[in-house]
């Protein structure tokens, strides 16, 4: 591809809105139900825990079919499988909002937005990838979606915690419905062909093996918030049998233990149906590639530093200082607004300076950040002692979470951007649920005086980012752009879009 196939800044515009718009919904979606949970309870006649479960249920199905949902798009097509994620979003979102008991939120919420979600969410980054063929522009525009999904992540409380508070609950559920609809008009002004050919069969084996491990791995993450990653706080049951008594080995592991068998029992069968020259879920050829997987690591530790310091925030804020969600959110902000304004100046970063340069630059800034938090922040300080930390926080993760996607996805031809996209969303999906579970834990393991196991929960954050910025280091200093592959795809349409 050349930049003559690019399109032009109009059609670009078109083109990007409903992407970000996609994403930012569903960034918005998996944040803003923790302002509501007592609410939702109370009006379904159910409990805290039983709310808590479809939360927990949307995030595993999200994060299972991520990868069988980035496959479909080389087999339905990358822009109908965003619309058919769109609308299956927009159905669970419609049922969500009616629900009369827990089993129809969770049918609606966790299933089917769950669903939706691994459909329309590859399409994205994939359709950013292939419609612009240079580095630069492609960076301006993954800037623009990960603007969107932080802005969604970091406003998904506080926009949330306004609607539940003035209206209800059941309206966060409709507010979604109405920017899906708006999203599928939008959507008909994406003009891209789609690739001709023999469409690659779908490994169902494959899929069930990698959304078996992936469910596990995750649940077991999931877990830690309740048994902890050491030694079990409780007892562990099934059935009213005590599997795992309080005291020992905490369950975690085991659901770890079974996910991490049922992703080596999907690489053994994947090598080997590689071997007979058959169709497969992931090619193992995409873990062959240094700057790829390096690139992976530092996406999944910016999303882990992204929700855990997020959630340890929050909780600091509704436990200590006492706030309601609408307050916490608007201590956020800062936060989001270094996030869009670092996001927005993706294209000129990227014009000066090479995309492994911005990743480490952004772990440096996102470090300062964390560190003025714990050097200010006090249980009797100001509230502006919040906003230098959260806005340098908020500035070093946009600036490398676009840095960061570019270069894994620029890392591969045209013909493996569905697998490839499906992998990096699910690796962010990891660091999102290892994020909140592992300062969850921490702050109820560590016994310390008030406010001090936050401190705690945030140091660790602050020691994993260093260890994204050691990745950073270690990416190959050449350019995405240098070591992409050429696509023999087709190019993407120069003319203004249709609708």
């Amino acid at each position: 591809m050349t930049e003559t196939n690019t399109p032009t800044r109009a059609a670009a515009r078109a083109m990007i809105l409903p992407l970000a718009l996609a994403q930012f919904i569903a960034s918005y979606a998996a944040t803003n139900m923790n302002v509501a949970i007592s609410a939702i309870a109370q009006d379904l006649h159910t409990d805290v825990a039983g709310v808590q479960t479809a939360i927990t249920l949307f995030t595993l199905t999200m994060a299972a079919l991520m990868i069988p949902g980035s496959k479909l798009t080389d087999i339905w097509g990358r822009k109908r499988c965003f619309l058919l994620g769109l609308i299956v979003y927009g159905i669970g979102g419609l049922l969500a909002a009616l629900s009369f008991g827990l089993g129809q939120l969770i049918v609606g919420y966790s299933l089917l937005e769950g669903v939706g979600s691994a459909l329309m969410i590859p399409p994205i980054y994939i359709l950013v990838t292939v419609i612009f063929p240079d580095v630069k522009s492609r960076a301006r525009y993954f800037g623009v979606v990960s603007g969107a999904g932080g802005l969604g992540a970091a406003a998904g409380p506080l926009i949330g915690g306004v609607v539940t508070s003035a209206i209800s609950w059941r309206a966060s559920f409709g507010l979604q419905v109405l920017v899906v609809a708006w999203i599928i008009l939008l959507a008909r002004k994406i003009a891209y062909p789609e690739p001709t050919g023999a469409r690659p069969r779908f490994d169902v084996t494959g899929a069930v093996l990698s959304a078996a491990g992936l469910f596990f791995v995750v649940l077991g993450m999931l877990q830690s918030r309740t048994y902890g990653f050491g030694k079990s706080r409780e007892d562990f049951t099934i059935g009213g049998t005590v599997i795992i008594p309080k005291g020992s080995i905490s369950p975690v592991w085991l659901y770890v233990a079974i996910g991490a068998l049922f992703l080596l029992w999907f690489f053994l069968y994947t090598r080997s149906r590689e071997r007979k020259g058959k169709d497969v879920l992931l090619p193992l050829r995409l873990f062959r590639n240094k700057t790829s997987n390096l690139g992976l690591g530092t996406q999944a530790i910016q999303w882990l530093v992204l929700q855990g310091s997020f959630f340890v925030i929050s909780v600091y804020l509704q436990e200590v200082w006492k706030y309601n969600a609408i307050k916490t959110g608007l201590v956020l902000t800062p936060a989001t607004f270094g996030i869009l304004v670092a996001s927005a100046g993706a294209d000129r970063f990227a014009r000066r300076h090479p995309q492994r340069w911005l990743i480490i630059a952004g772990f440096l800034v996102t470090a300062a950040g964390m560190a003025l938090l714990l050097a200010l922040v006090r249980a009797d300080s100001g509230v502006w002692t919040w906003i230098p930390g959260l806005l340098l926080f908020g500035i070093g993760i946009g600036v490398m979470l676009t840095s960061s996607v570019n270069v894994v996805q620029s890392s591969f031809p045209e013909s493996d951007q569905g697998e490839i996209s499906g992998l990096s969303r699910s690796v962010s999906n990891l660091g999102s649920s290892l994020g909140t579970a592992l300062v969850g834990s921490v702050m109820v393991a560590v016994k310390l005086p008030e406010g001090k196991p936050f401190a705690v929960a945030l140091t660790v954050i602050l020691v994993i980012t260093v260890i994204g910025f050691v990745l950073a280091v270690l990416i190959p200093r050449q350019s995405a752009e240098e070591e992409m592959p050429v696509s023999p795809g087709p190019a993407p349409a120069t003319s203004q879009p249709t609708s």
